[in-house]
């Protein structure tokens, strides 16, 4: 962060003390993903933030809060080998755009050849 971001930055959260706290809060999920390598390690550090996030007692990380709930073990496989589903996301959206394309689809098999050659 440059000079002057960090002004601005000590300036703003002088003004708002809770942008700073959920700011400092944000950034310890981002180190937690950026810096942690263990599955076992994220589990506790991510518990701890859990615990972080409830004692503010911030409104704004229910949504977080909630998905982690809901999600943890998904959440926690992405420790093992760092990788996400972001591929599968992007390949599916191709899907539906290229349905949608068509306006719909009649022939299951017309639509599979055509989907292995423009994609394969």
């Amino acid at each position: 962060m440059d000079r002057e971001s960090k002004q601005r930055a000590d300036i703003l959260f002088q003004q708002y003390p809770i942008l700073k706290q959920a700011y400092g809060l944000s950034q310890q999920l981002r180190r937690i993903y950026d810096k942690t390598t263990v599955k076992e390690i994220a589990y506790t550090k991510l518990a701890r933030w859990y615990n972080d996030v409830q004692n503010t007692g911030l409104k704004q990380f229910s949504t977080v809060i909630s998905t982690m709930q809901i999600n943890y073990k998904t959440i926690l496989n992405y420790f093992d080998n760092r990788s996400t589903n972001a591929s599968a996301e992007s390949f599916n959206v191709k899907i539906k755009a290229f349905r949608a394309q068509f306006r719909g689809v009649r022939g299951i098999d017309f639509f599979l050849y055509r989907l292995t050659k423009l994609y394969a």
